[in-house]
C-alpha cells in the first residue's frame, strides 16, 4: 500500500510538472490571455490588438549620395524615430506607397534630367505624401510651393492656372531651387533642411556655429526631424516587407493614360472637355494646375492638356 502511494506522489508530481511546463512553453494567448480578458472586462481596459516591434535600422543609410553618420547616438536615434512613426501609421504609408507607382516615374524623369539626385523624389513623398494638398501656410501642391517661391522658380499661379499643381513643371522648379540650395549652403543634405527652413536659415545657422556639414548643426526640432523623414521613407520604400508593408500590384494605383492637346488661347474647359469624350471632372483630375472653369490666357501661353486616354 505505502509503495502504491509513493508510485501515486510521483505520477502526480510528474503530471503537475509536465501542465506547468506546457503553461510555461505555450503562446500567451492560450495560457494568460483568459486572465487578461476577465480582468481587463472587470476594469473596463482595452484589449491589446496587435504586436509592436522595434524598427530595424540598415547597416548603412545614405541620402543623395551622403552618409547618414549612424555611429552618432543623436542622428541614429532621430532616424529610429522617424522609421518608427511612418512603419506604425500604417494608413497613411501605404496610401503613399500606392500612389508612389502612379506619381514617381514622372518625378524620377524630371530629376533624371534636371541632375538632382533620385532620392529627392523622398523630399516630396515627405511634403505632401504625394498629394496635392494645401498647407495652413498657403503652401501647395506635390512639392508645397509658397506662392513667392513659386512665382520665383517660373511657375505662373493666378486664379485660372496654378503650376504649383502641375506636377512636372513644379518638380522642374523644385529642382531649380535645390541646385540653388546646395550651391549656397554645401551639400545635397543641407540643401534638404533648407526646403523646410528656408535657404536664409540654414545659412544663419551654419555661420552662428561655424559649421558647414548638416548633421553637425543644430537645428529646430521640425528641420532636424524632416531631413530623418526624408530617409525613413527612403528605407521603408526601399524595403517594404521589412517594414510589414505587404503591396501586390494589382494594389498600387496604375498611372493615368492620357494623351496631350496644346491649347494657345481662350477655352472654356467644360466645352473642351465634351468635344474631347470626356467630362470637366476628369479634365480636372487629369490637370489639376486647371483653377477654374475657363481660361481667359492673358499671358497668350501654350498649355499642354491631358486628356484621358
Amino acid at each position: 500500500m505505502k509503495n502504491k502511494l509513493t508510485f501515486f506522489a510521483l505520477g502526480f508530481f510528474a503530471f503537475a510538472v509536465i501542465v506547468l511546463f506546457i503553461h510555461a512553453t505555450v503562446d500567451s494567448s492560450n495560457s494568460y490571455f483568459p486572465f487578461i480578458k476577465s480582468n481587463a472586462k472587470q476594469e473596463n481596459l482595452a484589449l491589446p490588438i496587435q504586436n509592436a516591434y522595434a524598427v530595424k535600422i540598415p547597416a548603412k543609410v545614405s541620402f543623395a549620395g551622403e552618409d547618414v553618420p549612424l555611429d552618432d547616438p543623436e542622428v541614429r536615434e532621430r532616424l529610429d524615430r522617424e522609421l518608427t512613426v511612418n512603419s506604425y501609421w500604417q494608413s497613411s504609408t501605404i496610401i503613399m506607397l500606392k500612389r508612389a507607382n502612379r506619381f514617381l516615374p514622372t518625378i524620377e524623369k524630371v530629376l533624371k534630367e534636371e541632375g538632382v539626385p533620385d532620392d529627392f523624389k523622398y523630399l516630396c513623398m515627405a511634403e505632401s505624401s504625394l498629394d496635392n494638398v494645401v498647407s495652413p501656410a498657403g503652401a501647395a501642391g506635390f512639392w508645397q510651393f509658397m506662392k513667392a517661391t513659386g512665382t520665383q522658380y517660373g511657375l505662373l499661379i493666378n486664379s485660372e492656372v496654378d503650376e504649383r499643381y502641375n506636377l512636372e513643371k513644379a518638380t522642374r522648379a523644385a529642382c531649380k531651387y535645390l541646385r540653388d540650395a546646395k550651391d549656397k549652403s554645401g551639400s545635397w543634405t543641407a540643401a534638404a533642411a533648407s526646403y523646410n527652413m528656408g535657404l536664409a536659415g540654414v545659412n544663419k545657422q551654419q555661420t552662428l556655429q561655424g559649421e558647414t556639414a548638416y548633421y553637425h548643426l543644430l537645428l529646430n526640432t521640425e528641420t532636424s526631424r524632416y531631413v530623418q523623414r526624408i530617409v525613413a521613407l527612403k528605407i521603408i520604400h526601399q524595403n517594404q516587407k521589412d517594414y510589414g508593408f505587404y503591396l501586390n500590384q494589382e494594389d498600387l494605383y496604375p498611372e493615368l493614360k492620357s494623351t496631350t492637346q496644346q491649347v494657345t488661347g481662350a477655352v472654356n474647359w467644360v466645352s473642351f472637355a465634351k468635344e474631347n469624350n470626356t467630362s470637366y471632372k476628369l479634365l480636372r483630375i487629369y490637370n489639376p494646375w486647371i483653377r477654374d472653369y475657363s481660361l481667359a490666357n492673358k499671358e497668350k501661353r501654350t498649355y499642354d492638356v491631358k486628356v484621358p486616354a
